[in-house]
């Protein structure tokens, strides 16, 4: 586990202690030191997401990431984590819509050997067909996993129906005819049309030195070049729902029906996103999961679970509400859950609710930021969404200034109780 990174003046991260450098080759690597941790995080993105996939080979960023540990140029997939294992490092990887992701973990006199590793990974792997064939095997049991989850899959229509005819409508994991369709050829070209230093972020974070840190990149990935690179694909125009819509996927032999409803939301770089994102901790998160939790859970007991969410990234985002329930209940609960919906955007929030709110959002950013790894992700988030160096230590004044009149005026912009997108899943 980190340590701590030293409480005070300059807990947050800002300007004076965040460390940014663009290498050569367009690759950029922010460090902040920790020297009251002997360990160092080493975390950070690439442009090669789901969203570059094609339809007829959904899965094909997924498949990719979770390949790139199976082998090497230099290392095997068992040589791979002997060496990790050896001296306690991990590293691992993961695909998201817009990004492949990385994180690793070592000792700082390790983190030549760690990034070595990252180098090796992100620019040789070589896709072993036997390796390749077991990755499918699991990917695949994944999905099968995946169909018979009520929770999974009600989330998974949502998707289809809020963001329909936009790629945001697909799962990243894809499908188990697609993943099927994937070829070792397709992993190699994937990997040549979109791995390479453009849109590479790596942040570091713990005892080393920044500028040591930024000359173990340079040295590791600095000469990285890849000239048949392509280009991201600007996201296309997003068109929300302008009716209700809903749709019910069928799962057989459930005792439990799973329910996703909601709207369309707020991109993060979007000027309401601080007055949503503090109306949905009063809606269904704050306390025992907010006035959502509380009228559906608490009081009418008509579901196991109930609350809300945000999802806001580069694209448009996602307001929705999710809730558990018997499948006898879920005409009830669905009707609840919309009735609370029209009252919340009917009457907005309470200047009590509203600073119990942002005193929460408030006290908690320093204990996400206590550890190497909460930084190293603080640090991706800035660069992401060009928040600005000083962005977390001006948090709190962003957070304070937000009104209730600001959260009323987001709440009606984006809920609209009789355009409601609801998918269940269960029997």
């Amino acid at each position: 586990m980190d340590t701590p990174v030293p409480n005070g003046m300059h807990a947050l991260p800002g300007s004076d202690d965040i460390h940014r450098a663009q290498l050569s080759n367009g690759a950029v690597v922010l460090t902040r030191p920790n020297f009251n941790s002997p360990s160092v995080v080493v975390s950070g993105y690439l442009p090669a997401g789901g969203l570059l996939d094609p339809d007829e080979k959904l899965g094909l960023s997924d498949f990719t990431a979770s390949a790139l540990m199976r082998g090497t140029q230099k290392r095997g997939f068992q040589a791979l984590y002997d060496t990790l294992e050896s001296v306690g490092a991990s590293l691992g990887f993961n695909s998201g819509a817009h990004t492949l992701g990385f994180s690793g973990r070592s000792l700082v006199e390790d983190l030549p050997l760690l990034l070595d590793l990252l180098s090796e990974t992100l620019l040789g792997p070589i896709f072993p067909v036997d390796q390749i064939e077991k990755l499918r095997a699991q990917l695949l049991t994944r999905l099968a996993i995946r169909a018979q989850d009520t929770s999974n899959m009600a989330s998974l229509v949502f998707d289809e129906l809020l963001y329909k005819g936009h790629p945001y409508s697909r799962p990243d994991g894809g499908w188990p005819e697609t993943v099927e369709a994937i070829t070792r050829e397709d992993l190699v070209a994937f990997h040549r049309a979109h791995f390479g230093p453009q849109g590479l972020v790596v942040a570091i974070v713990g005892a080393v030195d920044p500028a040591k840190a930024v000359d173990e990149v340079e040295r590791t990935l600095g000469k990285w070049l890849n000239p048949h690179h392509a280009a991201a694909p600007e996201l296309p125009q997003y068109n929300p729902p302008d009716k209700p819509v809903r749709s019910h996927f069928e799962i057989a032999g459930k005792s439990q029906s799973d329910i996703v409803m909601g709207s369309s939301g707020p991109k993060r770089r979007d000027p309401e996103f601080f007055s949503v994102s503090l109306g949905n901790n009063v809606l269904g998160q704050f306390g025992l999961m907010g006035r959502i939790g509380d009228i559906v859970r608490e009081k009418s007991g008509l579901a196991y679970y109930a609350y809300s969410s945000l999802s806001a990234g580069i694209g448009p985002g996602a307001w929705y509400v999710s809730a558990g329930v018997n499948p006898a209940n879920i005409t009830k609960a669905i009707d609840l859950i919309a009735g609370e919906l029209g009252r919340f955007v009917k009457e907005g929030v309470s200047a009590e609710e509203l600073a119990d709110s942002q005193a929460n959002y408030v006290g908690r950013l320093p204990l996400s930021l206590e550890s190497n790894a909460g930084v190293a992700g603080a640090l991706l988030n800035i660069e992401r969404y060009a928040l600005g160096l000083d962005y977390y230590r001006e948090y709190a004044g962003l957070i304070m200034s937000v009104t209730k009149e600001e959260v009323m005026v987001s709440a009606r912009k984006f809920i609209d109780p009789e355009r409601l997108v609801v998918a269940t899943a269960g029997p």
